[in-house]
């Protein structure tokens, strides 16, 4: 017998639940993501998907223990309780690419109720090279385009793009210990990158990762077939040699490659700003007061990193708001417990068992 209130939540208690409002009410869909971090970006994307039947309200998974993480939520928390008006949104990590081969991957692959950003994470679409010029201008109020984020991501990708299909194979055939995450982004981690010289950096950058692909060829010789096929399967689902980023961990790129150069433009673009005042100004007493206002304007680049929303323009994102969407059109048709499947989904359910839906 349960002796927590959250060992009998699931999703036909949520759905009685809002059956006893107003017949006019909207009803609640409750949605669990993993930790404090995930709670904005998915409020803002599930607001896109609202409608005047249905809302959502974003939880963590236990209001009576720190309780935080995929696995935890997934496995252990939430357990078999989702369903229609309990849905869990999640990190897809390694998991969607691992297409089923684990447990993990196949709640996250399989069970309609379980949403995930494809990126590796939330971070990843916090670096989104599209969007981190507009970045940079919320922190500096600078629009001066004095880097090229997309070009270098993209060059920093097809570069990184062999080792992380490596990683992706270490993870399939049990060799994650010889090679692991720590390991890859160690190879893939650029140094001091010059803004004016970038193709220096990516040029040392390709000479390591090269070094490190022929050691994995001469430790694990048993992937020479399997590894053509993975790289095909990996641009099946979306991994594109430009837009490895994306897939990678995503605060291994936060941290290691893109803040840093977000950074570092940023400071060379509130300096030219703050040499155009000193410039302009008539008189010290003006230049000190407009460099104070333009000061206490300007934002820490990290921040309006962790801040911004300008990925929503790409196609993954798009693609966890078309699932919603799906999800949503079935729920309001009447069908609450058969969502239609997003195309990785049906895609799996053609290779895997059936999994219970309730």
């Amino acid at each position: 017998m349960a002796k927590r209130l959250i060992e009998n939540l699931n999703a036909s208690y949520i759905g009685a639940a809002g059956h006893l409002q107003s017949r006019g009410a909207r009803k609640k869909i409750v949605a669990y993501v993993e930790g404090y971090d995930d709670i904005l970006f998915w409020r803002s994307l599930l607001n896109e998907v609202e409608n005047d039947d249905y809302y959502f309200e974003v939880m963590l998974p236990s209001h009576t223990a720190l309780v935080r993480g995929k696995k935890s939520a997934l496995m252990n928390t939430l357990g078999h309780g989702l369903g229609s008006y309990m849905i869990a949104c999640v990190d897809a990590d390694y998991d969607y690419l691992m297409q089923g081969d684990t447990e993990m991957s196949r709640v996250v692959c399989l069970n309609p109720y379980v949403f995930h950003t494809y990126a590796y994470a939330i971070e990843n679409y916090q670096c989104y090279a599209p969007s981190l010029h507009e970045v940079c201008v919320m922190a500096t109020l600078n629009d001066h385009h004095i880097f090229d984020f997309e070009k270098f991501m993209s060059e920093y990708s097809r570069i990184v793009f062999p080792l992380f299909v490596w990683s992706i194979w270490c993870y399939r055939n049990k060799g994650y210990k010889q090679f692991s995450m720590a390991d890859l982004c160690t190879s893939i981690t650029p140094d001091d990158i010059n803004l004016q010289k970038p193709e220096a950096v990516l040029k040392r950058l390709s000479h390591c990762v090269n070094a490190k692909i022929a050691r994995l060829q001469k430790q694990f010789p048993q992937a020479k077939g399997s590894y053509q096929a993975l790289r095909e399967k990996l641009k099946q689902l979306g991994v594109t040699p430009e837009t490895t980023y994306l897939y990678l961990r995503g605060h291994d790129v936060f941290d290691k490659v893109v803040s840093p150069i977000v950074d570092e433009v940023c400071s060379l673009l509130r300096r030219e700003r703050e040499r155009e005042i000193h410039r302009l100004a008539q008189h010290s007493t003006q230049c000190m007061n407009e460099l104070a206002g333009y000061q206490h304007s300007t934002s820490a680049p990290e921040e309006m990193l962790r801040k911004h929303s300008f990925y929503k323009s790409s196609p993954l994102y798009q693609k966890i708001v078309q699932d919603l969407r799906n999800f949503m059109e079935h729920i309001s048709e009447g069908q609450p417990n058969s969502p239609t499947l997003s195309e990785h989904q049906r895609n799996n359910e053609e290779r895997r068992p059936t999994m219970n839906r309730n």
